[in-house]
């Protein structure tokens, strides 16, 4: 069975202050739940409290992960932020490809790809982003946009790095709206991915492959979200900015996958 992973994306939120208060609220709330073994769960806090919320977090049932980086190992790139420095600041994950990323920073998936590939070099497990806009829903053109992100985003990418990577299925028009995907939509989706990565790197692999949904998740849709054959956790925004709604959500995703 595949391990849910439940990924909180904090976004430009929190101080340190509120950053370190937030974690250990995270951490007592979360502390009696299953082990790393059974279900991932990551707190991607801004790159100014990461350190911070390591401390916090380390030695607990919670991981590190950073919301971007860049595919330079260093040099002369302003602002930017690579693996070695992720590593070095105790992360085991990193976001890669969110749409806000695409939409607002010119992200491509040439970058992506670059990311990925920078990524697993520093042992990072990539969370890497992929879906649709409301406009191209609209167009019947969901199904060709996966595909193209999935093809040029995981270009060179072999079956054994595959298997450490996560995908996070998030239709843009559902980020930030209060719009879910249906379980069904999502669930639609998400198999459409994992059969494209049934051609792209073969059975076994694709089988293993976790796949999570993010897109307005919140606790009163977690488990049938999570029920679904080929949903394997989420990807939190907003929910995940407060102790009672991201802990809820985490408890609810381990229940369903008992």
């Amino acid at each position: 069975m595949r391990k849910t992973i439940i990924a909180g994306n904090w976004k430009m939120y929190k101080t340190i202050v509120e950053a370190i208060e937030l974690a250990n609220g995270l951490k007592r709330e979360l502390f009696d739940l299953a082990g790393p073994d059974e279900i991932d769960i990551v707190l991607c806090p801004p790159f100014t409290a990461l350190t911070e919320v390591f401390e916090v977090i380390i030695n607990s049932n919670i991981g590190l992960g950073g919301q971007d980086m860049y595919w330079q190992d260093e040099g002369a790139f302003t602002g930017e932020v690579s693996g070695k420095m992720l590593k070095d600041a105790g992360c085991s994950f990193v976001i890669i490809g969110h749409s806000e990323r695409r939409q607002f920073f010119g992200e491509t998936n040439e970058t992506v790809n670059k990311k990925i590939k920078a990524a697993l070099k520093h042992g990072l497990t990539p969370i890497v982003c992929i879906g649709e806009t409301l406009a191209e829903r609209e167009k019947n053109m969901t199904f060709d946009v996966l595909k193209e992100q999935a093809h040029n985003s995981f270009k060179d990418i072999n079956a054994e790095e595959i298997l450490k990577t996560v995908i996070a299925y998030e239709p843009v028009w559902a980020i930030g709206t209060g719009k879910t995907a249906t379980p069904a939509q999502a669930q639609e989706a998400h198999e459409y991915i994992r059969d494209l990565f049934v051609k792209l790197y073969g059975e076994k692999a694709a089988r293993a492959l976790r796949i999570q949904y993010g897109g307005s998740v919140k606790p009163e849709n977690t488990a049938e979200l999570i029920s679904q054959p080929d949903i394997d956790g989420a990807l939190v925004g907003g929910a995940s900015l407060n102790i009672e709604s991201f802990s809820q959500i985490v408890k609810r995703a381990s229940e369903v996958k008992k």
